[in-house]
């Protein structure tokens, strides 16, 4: 039995093996192929197992969701609890024994493995019906937007390129979503008072489109690309006297939006606009399909 002195750093607490945490938690995996550890996902209800443990990399990557990270990420947005209080659990925890840390890994995991060749203006008309089918309007997303080639297992696909601070895309078509190397978080900053706050580009683009009329310098923004980038983003949205956050109403978005609310009243969860839909270009497309269906009947 061995006794720790000191408190356990967060550094120390992303290498702590997940396989075994999980396993704490009560979740067994549901397959298991090669190193890679296939669960029920514990963010969120499911039938097909589609949560990965990469045993390699010590990584988890919800693919329901879009979203993955390290076991902080994870623990964060499963306990609903801010770091501070993560560490004390885990201290707590593991006071009375050795906890168990994976092994070093350099592989990259394949969600990474997609190499940016080519950027340009959007031209492709598969990619712009897809747009269209988002209702997003094409000027909207020309001045956000490029369309991108990338090399996924040897081979060249194409695609709408979102691009984040660290120079990375967020990458999407009808048949795929994923992104490339360094993925980030995406600023648009304009000097405003207020911060809006999206995990996804689609839900950004949607709100510009029904404020397109607008003035531009009302609002900055963030977008998280995942959900897990929140901590990240924090020093960014906290520079402003409010942050308005439009979360995805799934588990992970409504425990983030709880979370942020608990750490100050900056935060003010406008989600509830979109309660009966998973996000906010969700809520724009059926609320534009209404208007559609309504016109046709009169």
């Amino acid at each position: 039995m061995e006794f720790r002195n000191r408190r356990l750093s967060i550094s120390e607490a992303k290498e702590i093996d997940m396989v075994d945490y999980l396993s704490k938690l009560g979740y067994k995996p549901a397959k298991i192929r090669g190193n890679d550890y296939w669960y029920l996902s514990p963010l969120r209800d499911e039938k097909m197992p589609s949560f990965k443990i990469s045993r390699k990399l010590n990584r988890w990557y919800d693919h329901g969701l879009g979203n993955g990270g390290n076991l902080v990420d994870f623990a964060i947005l499963y306990h609903s609890c801010t770091i501070s209080e993560l560490l004390k659990s885990l201290d707590d925890n593991l006071a009375l024994q050795k906890p168990i840390f994976r092994q070093p890994q350099t592989e990259n995991e394949p969600e990474n493995r997609i190499k940016i060749v080519g950027d340009a203006i959007l031209s492709s008309s598969a990619l712009l019906r897809y747009l269209i089918q988002r209702r997003i309007p094409i000027n909207i997303a020309d001045q956000y937007l490029r369309e991108v080639r990338y090399k996924l297992k040897d081979k060249i696909y194409y695609g709408i390129g979102f691009k984040n601070d660290l120079g990375g895309f967020e990458i999407r078509n009808p048949y795929f979503k994923g992104s490339s190397s360094p993925k980030g978080i995406t600023t648009i900053t304009k000097g405003a008072d207020e911060v809006i706050v999206f995990e996804g580009f689609t839900d950004f683009l949607s709100f510009k489109s029904i404020h397109q009329n607008e003035r531009d310098d009302r609002f900055d923004f963030v977008v998280l690309n995942s959900i897990s980038f929140f901590e990240i983003a924090r020093p960014f949205m906290e520079k402003h006297a409010v942050i308005r956050l439009y979360l995805d109403r799934d588990t992970a978005g409504q425990n983030c939006s709880r979370y942020a609310l608990s750490l100050s009243n900056k935060y003010k969860d406008e989600s509830s606009l979109y309660q009966h839909h998973k996000d906010f270009n969700d809520w724009v497309v059926h609320f534009g399909k209404l208007q559609n269906n309504w016109r046709s009947r009169n």
